[in-house]
């Protein structure tokens, strides 16, 4: 039996920021548990080497069920199980979203997380290459950095952008997010810089303390409406309880921390009974608003190679090995394009990510030869899904649906953007590089054809948020102190409090909710950082 003023589910990217942060007070007793490992591997260390770790035992390798809108099929989630958890697994793309996202946010209910809210937490996490600024900051734990050997396809994609009429920008994550630019990552001299490398492992030196790895969560524990603690599984298999004097806070991200509160009996009853769960405290939000972001590939042939296919060269490992430079550096996606679907629209509702290099279905797709991909996702997303539980045994994967392609407008703005894609192929200096177009193919040349082809090859971009949303109303699960209404000591925070999802990669969001979160826990304002 184990006992902590602060226990801490989940060590992915929120978990290991609040473990910094409580820990920092020497009188708070931390502990923080994960069903994953070490996240020492290669693969999560080598930059272009990601997407090795999916379907391994690094991957929780979820998948949602037969999706109606995308011709049954079931899309694969994968999410990160080691210390650091999808910050050990992800592209390691540094996207704040747009200052309209947060403004969002507010305006439903999330007071106090409005752009003016947030900023001082993306400032405080910072540590950018590029220096202090009005909105960048230096000397913060995450270390960001521009594309260490970025490849010359990724300057011809910009090129071609701009020829098309998407203006250059110096920063997608300043106050305007529209144009291209090179991407910024979260490395450190090459090498991925995940929320375990920038805050846990420093944070492991303290004797307030303690990680517990591979343990397996069971349930919260509660006396009445308060939680007192954590159930789990020791490495042994053992049932033991580690006792929470202040807070139990969830950070077991957004198919985690619900199917943990379900399993502890808090959601909809109707729900918990039909799987045998035995309900304790009714909230229907619980599970609901899932949120992600869809995307599909348009991929051609390199008339020139310079591509990511010869990666794995002797002379490109050993660039690596010895000044963490070449391919291995890259992050497979080394550019974005941030565009709007059609006029009116408020903000981008596109983001294409860039690949000098051949990436279909996850990377389990595989083709020998030199190609470059054109990813459109929509980052403005009406459709909405929902995380249950499957069964009452904890080990059980969630039930994950996301409805994707539900609403009409989600499947028409990627529409846009496959058009978007062949027009950008088409535009020098990457035309003249271009060969054959591999995916949709010349026989997709319709609406309708082009509708259907989204259907059979769209996935989701590893982005789920919102399934415990922050609100006042009936369906919001935690308030604007991320407190989980009705309960007493238990918080969540991670990216399922999300009220929407914001227009871009989702891991430094995350990362701020996480230190705003420290702050709300110790009573201290955002001054403070």
């Amino acid at each position: 039996m184990r006992a902590a003023d602060y226990v801490i589910v989940g060590a992915g990217s929120a978990g290991c920021v609040l473990a910094n942060r409580l820990s920092e007070d020497p009188s708070c007793r931390v502990l923080l548990l994960e069903a994953g490992g070490s996240n020492r591997h290669p693969n999560i260390t080598i930059p272009a080497a990601f997407a090795n770790q999916f379907r391994t035992k690094l991957d929780w390798n979820f998948w949602t069920e037969p999706e109606p809108d995308c011709n049954g099929r079931s899309l694969y989630l994968p999410r990160g199980k080691s210390l650091g958890g999808s910050s050990s697994m992800n592209a390691m793309l540094y996207v704040r979203g747009r200052p309209l996202d947060y403004e969002m946010w507010e305006a439903q209910g999330a007071t106090g997380w409005g752009w003016d809210g947030v900023l001082p937490y993306f400032l405080k996490a910072e540590d950018n290459s590029r220096g202090a600024s009005e909105y960048h900051s230096a000397g913060g734990p995450l270390r960001v950095e521009d594309s260490r050997d970025p490849s010359p396809f990724s300057e011809r994609f910009l090129a071609s952008a701009e020829s098309a009429g998407i203006p250059r920008i110096a920063d997608y994550n300043g106050p305007e997010q529209d144009g291209c630019s090179p991407v910024q990552v979260t490395q450190r001299r090459g090498q991925r810089w995940s929320a375990a490398n920038a805050y846990l492992r420093p944070a492991m030196k303290r004797p307030n303390l303690e990680v517990l790895s591979k343990v397996q969560v069971l349930g919260v524990e509660l006396r009445g409406d308060r939680a007192v603690g954590v159930r789990y599984l020791d490495r042994r298999g053992r049932e033991s309880v580690a006792h929470a004097s202040e807070e139990v806070i969830l950070s077991a991200g957004s198919y985690g921390s619900p199917q943990i509160l379900q399993l502890s009996g808090i959601g909809r009853p109707a729900d918990l009974k039909g799987v045998g769960v035995e309900a304790t405290h009714e909230l229907a939000g619980v599970g609901e608003n899932l949120q992600d972001h869809p995307f599909v590939v348009s991929i051609w042939d390199s008339l020139i190679g310079e591509t990511l296919a010869d990666a794995e060269s002797p002379r490109n490992i050993l660039k690596w090995l010895i000044k963490r430079e070449g391919p291995f550096s890259s992050s497979v996606a080394e550019a974005f394009a941030f565009v709007r679907s059609r006029p009116g629209l408020p903000a981008a509702d596109l983001q294409f990510h860039f690949a000098p290099g051949y990436f279909s279905d996850h990377g389990f797709d595989e083709y020998k030869e030199h190609a470059v991909t054109f990813g459109p996702a929509l980052v403005t997303v009406k459709s909405r899904g929902h995380v249950r539980l499957r069964s009452s045994n904890p080990t059980d994967a969630p039930s994950i649906l996301t409805n994707t392609l539900s609403e009409p407008e989600d499947l028409a703005a990627l529409v846009a953007g496959v058009k978007l894609s062949r027009e950008l192929a088409a535009t020098d200096p990457i035309a003249s590089t271009l060969g054959r177009e591999i995916y949709p193919g010349a026989d997709v040349s319709t609406d309708a054809e082009i509708e259907d082809d989204i259907r059979r090859r769209v996935e989701l971009l590893y982005h789920p948020v919102g399934t415990c949303r922050i609100g006042s109303d009936e369906l919001a699960v935690v308030d604007p102190e991320l407190r989980v209404r009705g309960i007493e000591g238990l918080r969540v925070a991670d990216a399922s409090v999300m009220p929407v999802i914001p227009g871009g990669n989702t891991n430094a969001p995350t990362i701020m909710v996480a230190e705003k979160a420290a702050d709300l826990i110790r009573a201290r304002s955002a001054v403070a950082v």
